[in-house]
């Protein structure tokens, strides 16, 4: 006892000398550099200078640093994502996966040790011939990688040695809705947190102005209906859901103030309604209380702050002359493209395009030419433009649709006119930027772009390495929900690293 007591005494003795020692005239000198250094991160970007506090807990301003969820599990490649989603199923027949032998095939059936019994749609299930259908589109190889491209993409064309093409990739839905549902959510029922929401929930957000999940979708086009599930949070806390900007007055419905209000007891009126709201969390303890406080909070800060990201007038002649003619229109693809630049120069996480109308059953050469000619040019564009920023290193571009379509056509055949139905087993997409393999062709499929012969690439396959290049774990980032632990990936997939440098 008496022993302790001495330990005690002289611990204390101890901490009167670093007093002494650490009076406050020594402690402004010796730390001035380091104020300095930490008001200097604050005025430049305190989440860049500190670690953001929602992403890494706010312990270091090590990139590597992990967060409450112990993110990231590695080394990330990609600090963001734009996702250029092409509703409908473009035909990869027609753009990329160039078949010459089919040309000498014209008009025969699809023999059936191809189709091997596949399930078809309702809409040539009735049909008792498959005429093959060769593309009528002319090809050629393109950059040092010799990729090949079909006329219809000039502008793709020009940046082949950039992109990492999967033609290979396969999906389980043969319908649009649980096709689209799948990519975008990793299930096809409805109800599945969608990919920005899992990293949202996962990485949290680097920009404290602006939402972490942004949704874009082209104007005026007609297909496929798109609904809010597709970037919603599910079951994940509702912060993470999508917020879609539109075109037009209000960007952000309900954003804006009322007429005739100044909004200067804005700030009085939330701190009140937080107030209230803590005390109605302390009396249930629904998480879900304070993720509305949060949105409240967000949303008084984008009143200032989407006016700013979603102006382009001053956008210089030449980069509206990049992306097309259409990029001046807000709310056309090209434009949304253009937006998705600046909300990714923003720190915005993940950007996600939607653009419908490629759904071609019927006159699938016209249709796929005006659809290239609203979206080839743009495309390009965003890879040039992220390439000259030096932001392509770690921002992810992703193109693709749901599903492919049909060697066989659907409707009437002609030589200059066919139509080709959905076809999941075997379809085309490409990546850029980040971490994937530039110039680079992965999978093969038969000489009728039915089946995948070489390394096919599943739905979930393509969601884990997506994972992967941010730094996480498919099987490590998961949710508990109704007495199960859900992921993106559900119970499959695994990382394609042959796709990654």
């Amino acid at each position: 006892m008496c022993h302790n007591h001495d330990i005690l005494k002289s611990n204390n003795k101890d901490l009167q000398q670093i007093e002494q020692q650490w009076d406050r005239r020594n402690f402004l000198t010796k730390t001035s550099l380091g104020l300095g250094a930490l008001a200097l991160g604050s005025l430049l970007n305190p989440e860049k200078a500190l670690g953001s506090m929602k992403s890494f807990g706010g312990n270091s301003a090590n990139l590597f640093t992990k967060n409450r969820l112990g993110l990231p599990h590695h080394l990330p490649k990609a600090k963001r994502i734009v996702y250029l989603f092409q509703s409908g199923g473009p035909s990869q027949l027609d753009m990329f996966d160039y078949k010459p032998k089919l040309r000498d095939m014209f008009g025969k059936d699809l023999p059936d040790s191809v189709r091997q019994g596949q399930r078809l749609t309702a809409m040539s299930a009735e049909q008792t011939t498959f005429p093959i259908a060769p593309s009528i589109m002319d090809f050629k190889q393109y950059g040092e990688s010799r990729t090949w491209v079909s006329e219809l993409m000039p502008h793709t064309a020009e940046v082949v040695d950039d992109l990492c093409f999967v033609k290979s990739m396969q999906t389980d839905a043969i319908n649009h809705d649980p096709a689209i549902t799948f990519l975008q959510t990793g299930s096809q029922l409805p109800g599945r947190p969608s990919i920005g929401a899992w990293l949202s929930y996962g990485l949290g957000s680097d920009n404290d102005n602006l939402p972490t999940f942004i949704t874009l979708i082209t104007k005026g086009m007609g297909g496929q209906p798109l609904y809010s599930r597709l970037w919603g949070n599910g079951f994940l806390p509702t912060e993470h859901q999508g917020v879609q900007f539109r075109s037009g007055k209000d960007p952000v419905l309900y954003l804006s103030d009322p007429e005739n209000y100044d909004g200067n007891d804005r700030r009085k009126m939330l701190d009140y309604l937080g107030k209230l709201n803590e005390l109605q969390h302390d009396a249930y303890g629904d998480p879900e209380i304070r993720a509305r406080m949060t949105q409240y909070e967000m949303a008084f800060r984008m009143q200032t702050s989407v006016p700013e990201v979603t102006d382009i007038s001053d956008e210089p002649d030449y980069i509206f002359d990049m992306y097309g003619e259409d990029s001046r229109d807000p709310g056309t693809y090209a434009a949304n493209c253009l937006m998705a630049r600046k909300l990714l120069e923003k720190d915005v996480k993940f950007v996600q395009l939607y653009h419908q109308g490629w759904d071609q059953h019927i006159g699938c050469p016209g249709g796929v030419r005006n659809q290239c000619k609203l979206t080839d040019q743009a495309n390009a564009a965003l890879i040039k433009d992220l390439k000259q920023r030096g932001m392509l290193e770690d921002t992810l571009v992703i193109w693709g649709g749901e599903f492919g379509r049909t060697v066989y056509s659907q409707g009437q055949l002609t030589t200059e006119n066919y139509g080709r139905d959905h076809h999941p087993k075997a379809f085309t997409m490409w990546m850029a930027g980040a971490g994937v393999k530039p110039g680079f062709t992965y999978g093969e499929t038969d000489d009728f772009s039915y089946n995948v012969v070489k390394d096919p690439v599943h739905v979930h396959d393509f969601h884990a390495t997506l994972m992967h290049l941010f730094g996480i774990d498919h099987e490590r980032l998961t949710f508990k929900h109704q007495g199960r632990r859900y992921r993106l990936t559900d119970v499959h997939g695994h990382v394609v690293k042959d796709l990654l440098t």
